[in-house]
């Protein structure tokens, strides 16, 4: 028998891998000669980096770099098993994580630690850079990405211009002239569940420049100078990143990305399915199971277990996908049309949350445990 283990991380309380770990010791246990394959997952937000290293027998590396708030912080990349590839998740070096509720202004947090980090990806000799762009504090266009990678952004006096989306309406020339060479020689695909465009409405200012503690007339200001920002650098790289799919994600990092390293945007799932060689690791199973902390409707817009489940419904239809979750939600009577055949919440009593994050590894071996004893006489006779 084969079983491929493709879980996302639960949050708070497991990584991929140690959800993983836990599934295959309660099938063990029934199972004890089956053939496990295990496949850390993500969906290119908190958790990819881990995720891919775990699944590539990578590495992680730890750095200090400048964050949101131009203070240092602690961050990571993860170098993977090919030694060629760097994945980098923006929240780690620029993410609302770094700063408290009260302290929160988008008119002046910057995305210069993330730049930061992906020179010290290029430092260690990748020629491909995966990023992942969720939960950031900033709303600056990535500029000050741009700024850590050697672009210059002055005023009218030639002096620079302050990090910040607040200040973005003072640039009147882009100096490319120091921008580090190694970014045209490396392929960077960037990880992004959203559509938004840079600027307007849909913008990221006006969708995401909130939750960042932008107020009514910050947002005002925000959207203006990144319109003002993409003038620029429509006039000075001849790219247009105004209306790009996906561009205002991160406070405008994706569109940044796009205008300054030729990035390509995908989802998240996607890229996370190529780089693990999840297809090819299906081929074969008997089932398949998957999982993360919650599972409902909102699963099928690009959640992990959805994109497991479609990957093993074009390897074959007929292999059972069965989800865990720590929190089984409304409206999953959708997902049973989308190639699940099963979804199980792990608890096995009422509790605290803080008890079921605590519990957790042990409440998923028990879990899969008695889904193998009730597949176990199926199994005998096939």
């Amino acid at each position: 028998m084969k079983f491929v283990l493709a879980p996302d991380s639960f949050k708070e309380s497991m990584t991929a891998k140690e959800v993983a770990d836990s599934m295959e010791k309660g099938l063990k246990r029934i199972f004890p000669n089956c053939d496990i394959v295990k496949v850390p997952m993500a969906d290119g937000g908190e958790g990819t980096v881990q995720s891919l290293v775990d699944a590539t027998a990578g590495k992680i590396i730890q750095v200090t770099v400048t964050g949101p708030h131009h203070h240092p912080v602690q961050a990571q990349l993860g170098i993977l098993g090919d030694g060629k590839t760097a994945v980098i998740e923006m929240a780690s070096a620029s993410g609302i994580c770094h700063i408290l509720p009260k302290d929160r202004n988008p008119l002046f947090t910057t995305s210069f630690g993330t730049g930061e980090l992906i020179t010290h990806a290029l430092d260690n000799g990748v020629s491909k850079i995966i990023l992942g762009l969720g939960g950031s504090a900033t709303n600056d266009g990535g500029q000050g990405m741009a700024c850590a990678l050697g672009v210059k952004f002055l005023d009218n006096n030639g002096q620079s211009v302050p990090l910040g989306g607040g200040f973005l309406h003072k640039i009147a020339h882009i100096d490319m002239s120091n921008i580090d060479s190694r970014l045209t020689q490396t392929e960077f695909l960037v990880a992004c569940d959203v559509t938004n465009p840079l600027i307007g409405p849909e913008g990221a200012s006006a969708i995401f420049g909130p939750q960042k503690g932008a107020t009514t007339e910050m947002v005002d200001i925000l959207d203006k100078n990144l319109t003002l920002y993409a003038e620029k650098i429509k006039a000075t790289l001849g790219r247009d990143i105004a209306k790009v799919a996906g561009g205002g994600a991160a406070g405008g990092l994706g569109a940044a990305l796009v205008a300054f390293a030729d990035a390509r945007l995908q989802k998240g799932i996607d890229i996370v399915i190529e780089h693990t060689e999840l297809a090819k690791k299906i081929i074969g199973a008997d089932i398949v199971f998957t999982g993360e902390g919650r599972i409902d409707f909102q699963t099928k817009f690009g959640k992990t277990p959805y994109g497991v489940a479609q990957v093993t419904k074009d390897i074959s239809p007929l292999i059972p996908v069965i989800a865990l979750a720590g929190c089984v939600g409304d409206q999953i009577e959708d997902l049973y049309d989308e190639n699940f055949t099963a979804i199980f919440s792990i608890l096995r009593r009422v509790c605290s949350q803080e008890e079921a994050l605590e519990q957790g590894q042990a409440d998923i071996t028990a879990t899969m445990e008695n889904i193998a004893r009730l597949l176990n006489p199926f199994m005998r006779r096939t």
